[in-house]
């Protein structure tokens, strides 16, 4: 196959282009290395040991890298290796590595993820999150179940009271529209109809 184009990403990186369409990142001492350039072709044993040793291993490494920080999900990771411009048989290769040693599992990262926003969030709030990075809705309801059974999960009632203080809602003081601006204040933050009304009848006790 022929290296139709070489662009160069960083001083240290470049984006290399077979028959045209985009293959893969490689270091300026690995064009080098395995023969790159423009115009010529790449050897098929160039070709298989970038593919299937050099960038699969890279992918694992910036994986680990990455896990070192703070968890991720598996969609989230995945986004992080294509931003890296891995091919897709290499990102597949990655994560099938980091999955099979648990340093990710959607799963347990949605039961962590609820257990320490639980204090801070509503429920649909906590959802939300979880399927904007990537977790899917039956993991997101295991991880919300077992947290229900542990007693981990977001106490709404709790939080509604919280904000409605937090805005310093004073019922004996509000008029309809202030009371109505509550109200839809809580129901941004995910709380719903049924807990709001029972929260502003307690403060309507206090």
């Amino acid at each position: 196959m022929t290296v139709t184009r070489i662009e160069e990403l960083s001083r240290s990186r470049c984006k290399i282009y077979l028959e045209d369409s985009f293959a893969f990142v490689l270091y300026k001492g690995e064009l080098r290395l395995f023969g790159v350039r423009e115009q010529e072709e790449l050897s098929e044993e160039s070709y298989r040991e970038i593919m299937q040793e050099v960038l699969p291993k890279r992918a694992t490494l910036r994986c680990m890298n990455l896990l070192q920080s703070r968890a991720y999900t598996e969609s989230k990771l995945r986004s992080k290796l294509k931003e890296g411009g891995y091919p897709q048989e290499c990102i597949d290769s990655a994560l099938a590595y980091v999955k099979s040693y648990h340093y990710v599992d959607d799963l347990q990262f949605a039961k962590d993820y609820i257990v320490n926003q639980a204090g801070k969030k509503s429920k649909r709030v906590l959802e939300q999150d979880l399927i904007a990075r990537g977790v899917s809705r039956d993991e997101i309801e295991a991880a919300f179940a077992e947290a229900a059974e542990k007693g981990d999960g977001p106490d709404e009632l709790a939080l509604a009271q919280m904000w409605l203080a937090k805005k310093r809602y004073d019922p004996a003081q509000a008029d309809f529209a202030e009371k109505r601006k509550a109200a839809a204040f809580l129901y941004r933050k995910g709380i719903s109809a049924e807990t709001i009304r029972k929260a502003m009848e307690l403060a309507d006790e206090l």
